[in-house]
């Protein structure tokens, strides 16, 4: 069964490290802790029982308490389900880039890989128009392209 822990805001992921050299130190039952990176405030414990994940959170910084009772599996799979970041990217759409040497351009898309999260990119300022590969995580759309 999953418990929902809640945390400070922004303390998700410290909260979950300590959690993990707890567990990896004590004697317990806990099977797993999942952070979820847009569910700000809460993390997931697998447990037999609550009673399990008190004692395991007792004690612990930026613990603000336990949800009551436990969560079932599939009321949160959705969570858990990875989308892949190119699905709203298509050819032709104007991005800037949030990250490595070009980090505030902006470029058009050449093409897209979906199967690998890359995107062929041409720097719009450049003089000469060289094809950038970069992950799809590391461009923001700024304009969608009208070609459908």
């Amino acid at each position: 069964m999953l418990y929902t822990i809640r945390t400070t805001v922004g303390q998700e992921r410290i909260v979950a490290d300590l959690l993990r050299a707890k567990q990896s130190k004590a004697e317990n039952d806990i099977y797993s802790i999942a952070v979820i990176d847009n569910l700000r405030g809460y993390i997931f414990v697998e447990a037999p029982n609550e009673a399990e994940v008190k004692k395991f959170v007792y004690n612990v910084p930026h613990v603000k308490g336990l949800v009551p009772g436990g969560v079932d599996l599939s009321e949160v799979a959705h969570f858990f389900e990875e989308k892949s970041l190119t699905v709203d990217i298509k050819v032709g759409d104007l991005v800037e880039l949030t990250a490595g040497p070009f980090k505030g351009e902006k470029a058009k898309v050449k093409r897209v890989d979906e199967s690998k999260d890359k995107i062929t990119l041409e720097l719009i300022e450049a003089t000469v128009p060289i094809p950038i590969t970069m992950d799809a995580a590391s461009v923001r759309v700024i304009s969608q392209s009208k070609e459908e």
